[in-house]
């Protein structure tokens, strides 16, 4: 099976169409998959509902597709440091799925492992849990949350090997992980690749039967937040 292809626009072609919903994985800025983001602007296709941790800033990551009006709706769980994103919702030309952070993690991972829904005590009593299913567990009340089944997962990785296996660098790990599982297709960019069988088997972070699709690329790693202190005079 073909894994390997020549840029993210080809890793994509034949797979979106409007009114996907997409996981997306990476952490404000770290790990996002932004060449695929990019070629999702390019390609024009609208309505999108995303499942991301947050969309980035409002110039990068999915940050990109807010400002084409590309995405009808996102299920977040952290909105800060995108003005376009609050100006959007707050005038109601975006739907917001609010998530608490564990929980969106969560849904994605049982998606990937076919589990349609579970409980949790994360948000009961909140608004969170208005309209949902609320059932007893040895004298707690939990909620049911239902598991993400995506059109599309989109993920940045490190490196892989060309059978899809991935490692993630560091904190790149956060979100990649369950979004990758919950994709019923799954387009990876990752910084190297590298024969297959070159990977200690105990490095790998998401096994490549779930990698679809697999580009390599140079990334421009943008630091959302740059925080120094001045240089001490020698």
């Amino acid at each position: 099976m073909k894994k390997i292809y020549g840029s993210a626009k080809d890793a994509l072609d034949g797979v979106l169409e409007d009114g996907m919903l997409i996981a997306a994985g990476g952490f404000g800025l770290c790990g996002i998959p932004e060449l695929l983001i990019e070629a999702i602007r390019e390609s024009g296709v609208k309505d999108l509902t995303f499942a991301s941790n947050n969309a980035g800033v409002d110039d990068f990551g999915i940050g990109r597709l807010l400002h084409t009006k590309q995405v009808k709706k996102m299920m977040s769980s952290y909105v800060g440091e995108n003005a376009e994103f609050m100006r959007q919702y707050l005038e109601g030309e975006l739907e917001v799925e609010f998530n608490p952070q564990g929980t969106l993690a969560e849904r994605m991972r049982a998606g990937g492992a076919g589990i349609p829904g579970f409980y949790t005590k994360t948000g009961v009593g909140t608004m969170i849990a208005e309209a949902k299913d609320h059932k007893d567990f040895d004298g707690e009340t939990y909620i049911m949350e239902r598991g993400i089944f995506a059109d599309l997962a989109i993920v940045k990785a490190w490196k892989a090997d060309e059978t899809g296996n991935l490692i993630f660098r560091k904190t790149a790990r956060n979100f990649n992980v369950p979004a990758a599982m919950c994709g019923r297709v799954c387009a990876a960019e990752v910084e190297e690749i590298v024969p297959t069988g070159s990977l200690d088997p105990d490095c790998i972070h998401l096994p490549g039967i779930y990698v679809h699709r697999l580009i390599q690329g140079d990334h421009e790693k943008r630091i959302e937040q740059r925080t120094v202190r001045q240089r001490k005079e020698a």
